[in-house]
């Protein structure tokens, strides 16, 4: 048995990139020695209710010149194309015929428990298969750091009576020894004029994609995972992979599908990310990081236009159609307005997530997030997390003196503020008592949710001067409803805005003011 923890960088392109992706000057400076070419097969195993899977674990029979290998894959979430999992192999010999997985080695393994109670009951059949050509290349950097570039083409394919498939065409950059700074260092410059994204799907992953039997749905934010003592670094690591994996999860969907709610998890995963960030700038160089986060910021506003599209037509119009009454042709020609708006948007949208820019914030995002893991000497999470929060509830509280009365300006930045506030205190709540955390956090949305539904009613108004004019019988209607929504949400804004005032800080020592 051979043991090793895998640590790699993906990124796929068109095939028709292929010859320039090996004639790139970045890649030739970096290749030390020849190419090796093989074949690989492999069948992926896995009970018929996917067991296996659902504990991020991937078990495979592989052939490799003119051997069988079995592997045991486990862990090891990508973020920013990178994904560091652990890998076990064992050889089953040679011969033409392919064996079926020896189950009594998986006991050997870091997660042979959990993949022992997955089979238990049922023995793993074939789910999927994969037959790629590899091209690998020997790299070396300057530093002393040394990869490997494997270049692979092929298909992975159901093993059911189904007939799904589907092309693969990818690069990996795994890194044997040394920096994985180099490696991002290399994707950003080959994606500076190649056609290459991030792909965030290990292969059994997307083996698995086709194997189910209904598609994944948009992907929701998750905690961070790190350790109560970790210091700060590590901390701020996990909390941008976890913004990153939402992000990169919503992607797909958001540039495939007409289904708004992965626009909103997309933007979501914006937002997260942008807060990381903001936390980030007490570990980083201020100047480095600021390209980073205005490449953010110019991501999300592209698609902040398609997601307040569909917020108006499909929360704000349906009310307003059910009472129209005689304003009902406005309302109508307001709607089709909007369908012709949504149509655009949502091109716009789908061409920003297949830009440079895009691919070249998750390489970012993620070789920042590499990096702070990385550094030693951080302080601990939670003194750091006690500064931060101390800091934004206080900017909270004192743009919170403008609610009563304020402008509409002046309220939408208590809104960010409390938005701020809400992401750091998710991010930052390891370290403390989880009861005393989710009682502020509670008391805190009540604060956004409210402020966003005011927000909402201003941009419904903006939206529908937009799409039908200024002075048309539908904007006015719109107008109409806005302002008697936002009234009735006074009442409401100053009760959330007293329970949040009452809510203890749980980062507090004491628990006290």
């Amino acid at each position: 048995m051979t043991r090793a923890s895998e640590v790699e960088l993906k990124l796929r392109l068109p095939r028709a990139a292929l010859a320039a992706l090996r004639r790139h000057p970045a890649l030739r400076a970096a290749v030390r020695g020849r190419a090796r070419r093989e074949s690989l097969a492999a069948t992926y195993y896995d009970t018929p209710d996917l067991a296996l899977a659902r504990r991020g674990i991937a078990l495979r029979v592989r052939r490799e010149r003119g051997r069988w290998v079995q592997a045991l894959k486990a862990g090891g979430a990508a973020a920013g194309g990178l994904a560091e999992r652990s890998e076990d192999e064992w050889s089953l010999g040679r011969g033409t015929r392919r064996p079926s997985p020896d189950l009594s080695l998986l006991a050997t393994t870091p997660v042979g428990r959990a993949a022992a109670r997955a089979v238990r009951r049922v023995a793993p059949g074939p789910v999927f298969v994969t037959t790629i050509e590899r091209t690998s290349l020997p790299l070396a950097f300057g530093d002393g750091t040394t990869a490997v570039a494997a270049i692979d083409v092929g298909r992975v394919r159901a093993a059911s009576g189904r007939r799904a498939s589907a092309a693969i065409c990818e690069l990996e950059l795994e890194l044997r020894e040394g920096d994985v700074a180099r490696l991002f260092e290399l994707a950003l410059a080959l994606c500076a004029d190649l056609p290459l994204a991030v792909e965030p799907r290990s292969k059994a992953q997307r083996g698995y994609a086709l194997a189910a039997t209904a598609p994944d749905g948009p992907r929701h934010a998750q905690a961070p995972e790190y350790a109560r003592d970790a210091d700060a670094g590590a901390a701020i690591a996990a909390i941008l992979v976890s913004a990153l994996a939402q992000v990169e999860g919503n992607a797909g969907g958001a540039a495939t599908s007409d289904d708004p709610e992965w626009v909103h998890q997309l933007r979501v995963g914006l937002r997260r990310l942008r807060a990381a960030l903001g936390l980030a700038r007490a570990l980083v160089d201020a100047d480095a990081l600021r390209a980073i986060v205005d490449e953010a910021r110019r991501i999300a506003d592209a698609l902040g236009r398609a997601r307040d599209l569909d917020v108006f037509a499909d929360e704000t119009l349906p009310p307003l159609a059910a009472a129209a009454g005689a304003s009902a042709d406005a309302v109508a020609a307001l709607a089709a307005e909007v369908r012709r708006h949504r149509v655009q948007a949502r091109a716009e949208v789908r061409a920003v997530l297949r830009s440079a820019p895009f691919q070249r914030l998750l390489l970012n995002v993620g070789a920042l997030a590499a990096s702070l893991a990385a550094r030693p000497g951080a302080a601990a999470v939670r003194s750091f997390a006690q500064d931060a929060l101390r800091r934004r509830h206080k900017q909270l509280l004192r743009a919170g003196e403008a609610l009563d009365g304020g402008t509409p300006e002046e309220r939408h930045r208590v809104r960010i503020a409390a938005k701020k506030l809400r992401y750091a205190a998710e991010f930052l709540a390891t370290p403390f008592p989880s009861r005393r955390a989710e009682a502020y956090r509670s008391a805190l949305a009540g604060v956004q949710e409210v402020l966003g539904r005011i927000n909402d009613a201003a941009t419904a108004t903006a939206i529908a001067a937009d799409v039908s004019g200024k002075g048309t019988p539908g904007a006015a209607l719109v107008a109409g409803w806005a302002a008697a929504h936002a009234a009735g949400e006074e009442r409401e804004m100053r009760r959330a805005w007293q329970r949040f005032r009452a809510a203890k800080p749980f980062w507090k020592d004491t628990g006290g003011r």
